[in-house]
């Protein structure tokens, strides 16, 4: 491939508000001319010309099929809500594009499999947002572990809030209440912030789970209406990663006045923890503080501050920048260091264990 830009199309784009504006739009910015955004494609037409309007795009498309149809786009961005997914994506990839599709991938295991044999047949690069994976803290926990800063792991132990999935919401996130459209608690903010534990630890072995709901309903800020939730507010899951050391993992509903992250590795030589604001590891800043040997005391354990130069400040911003670093580098050298739609099939099967173990005890 040449060097000019890689044009990019996004199906699910509001200039002012939303993930892909918040997120994507910085990221793709602090990349310079690696990217061209040049087409948008939304709900409909008029939602499309207003975006591209705004933000000065050369193609504002009548459909998400007239985008991916577009000689004039090499990678597709589809960043609406999961149940979406499935449908957009498959158009793209039989259009012979490239795909970024946020996470998650699918609704649920079984589409996550068919996308990831489409995108393989296709021989197109296919990533998914599992953005977590590229913050700079995560990448400097993994090397921190594998050069034995804590010797052989003996146990790890996550606490996570969600932020949603309690019993108060905006209107706008009520789907995320209901189980139907895949972006429950464990589907969003748990599963992201195990794909960071899994880069850092490796594979996780055998898992038991309890889901429990402290609220049968949720009230909607705008309106103070009750209306019915069958997301759970607390999940629970035990076990063991694959080299053996234990794993005990709690995500709870809405925030805490005390922990909102707190990921703890202990081994034989030394003991890390990495806090938050939020349990979403994909998009806060995260803190590494650690102590081995003779340590009473933990300290800092962060990067660089050179490796944050040039970033955006919002740490989802920075994270999706560099899922797009990767996939630029994949589309020019036909390699895979972005996360994969096969990688994102794992992570729905980790789901998918964990979900089936605590259905099993209802």
């Amino acid at each position: 491939m040449s060097n000019s830009p890689i044009r990019v199309g996004f199906i699910g784009l509001n200039p002012d508000s939303h993930w892909a504006a918040t997120a994507h739009l910085p990221a793709l910015k602090a990349l310079g001319d690696t990217y061209e955004i040049v087409g948008v494609a939304n709900s409909t037409p008029e939602s499309a010309k207003r975006t591209a309007d705004e933000l000065g795009l050369k193609y504002a498309f009548s459909s998400p099929a007239e985008l991916v149809a577009s000689p004039e786009i090499d990678l597709v961005v589809v960043t609406v809500k999961v149940p979406y997914h499935y449908e957009l994506v498959s158009q793209a990839l039989e259009a012979g594009k490239h795909v970024y599709c946020e996470w998650p991938l699918g609704n649920g295991l079984d589409e996550a499999v068919r996308l990831a044999e489409l995108a393989k047949q296709k021989g197109v690069v296919a990533a998914v947002g599992t953005q977590a994976r590229t913050a700079p803290e995560i990448i400097h926990l993994a090397k921190l572990i594998k050069d034995g800063y804590v010797g052989k792991v003996l146990s790890t132990s996550l606490i996570g809030t969600g932020g949603n999935w309690a019993n108060q919401c905006i209107a706008e996130h009520y789907y995320l209440f209901d189980r139907k459209n895949g972006a429950t608690m464990q589907d969003i903010p748990m599963a992201h912030t195990l794909a960071a534990v899994k880069d850092v630890l490796g594979d996780f072995g055998t898992l038991d789970a309890t889901f429990l709901s402290n609220f049968d309903t949720v009230k909607i800020a705008e309106t103070g209406e009750e209306k019915p939730k069958n997301a759970a507010d607390q999940v629970l899951v035990q076990g063991t990663m694959a080299s053996g050391a234990a794993l005990s993992v709690h995500y709870r509903g809405g925030v805490s006045r005390g922990t909102n992250l707190l990921w703890e590795i202990n081994g034989t030589e030394g003991d890390i923890q990495v806090t938050a604001g939020l349990g979403h590891a994909q998009m806060v800043q995260l803190t590494i503080k650690g102590a081995k040997g003779e340590e009473k005391e933990l300290s800092d354990l962060m990067p660089d501050a050179s490796v944050y130069e040039g970033m955006p400040e919002f740490p989802g911003a920075r994270n999706v920048a560099g899922i797009y670093a990767r996939i630029a580098d994949d589309i020019k050298n036909g390699t895979k260091t972005a996360p994969t739609f096969a990688d994102g099939v794992e992570l729905h099967k980790v789901l998918d264990a964990i979900e089936k173990s605590a259905e099993a005890k209802n």
